[in-house]
Order: structure tokens, then C-alpha cells, then sequence
């Protein structure tokens, strides 16, 4: 990716407070906010803002936010390489991991 790309000044736009990724609560604005930051690709936006990386690893928000960065720079969408893909995962206690039995 080529990192001298001038996006020009961020502005605004109405939908900017729009919702992007639920599971952690970003949004539109600071999606574009971080490409006009310099961060170009998929998991540059994730590790700086967490979009992706919520219980859901993306499954939900994933091609908005490949979306939005596209727009933004410029260019089709299938030219950004996609953030790698984790299956959702959730907490478990160690007791399960060690084959205890549960008591009901």
C-alpha cells in the first residue's frame, strides 16, 4: 500500500455517528478518522480501533468497515486485503477445560 496517498482534511459528514461495529461500539466517523491517520489496511483499523476484534471477530461488521476504508481511499474495495479470520470464541472456565464434572 502506498503510504504517500494525501486523502486531504477530514470532514465530517451527517452519518459519520452512524454504528459500524456493535461489539465495540465504533463508528463511521472514526473509521474514516483513522484512514485520514494513515492506517490503510484492515488490520491496521483493527488493532488501532478494535473494529473486528469484538465477540463476533468481524462476522458482522467486517465488509462495512472493508467498505468504508475503500471509500476513503479511493479504490475498490477488492483491492484491500482482508483482515484475517478468527471463529468467535467465548469465555470458558478452566473446570470444563479440565473434564471436571459440573455440579447441577
Amino acid at each position: 500500500m502506498e503510504r504517500s496517498i494525501d486523502l486531504g482534511t477530514f470532514v465530517p459528514e451527517p452519518d459519520d455517528d452512524m454504528l459500524i461495529c456493535r461489539c465495540e461500539e465504533i463508528t463511521k466517523g472514526e473509521i474514516r478518522q483513522a484512514v485520514h491517520d494513515g492506517m490503510f489496511t484492515i488490520e491496521e483499523i483493527r488493532r488501532w480501533l478494535r473494529a473486528g476484534m469484538g465477540l463476533c471477530q468481524g462476522q458482522t461488521c467486517g465488509k462495512l468497515v472493508k467498505g468504508i476504508v475503500a471509500k476513503e481511499l479511493k479504490m475498490s474495495p477488492w483491492k484491500i486485503e482482508p483482515a484475517t479470520s478468527r471463529a468467535p470464541m467465548r469465555p470458558v472456565e478452566m473446570r470444563i477445560m479440565g473434564n471436571e464434572q459440573l455440579e447441577g
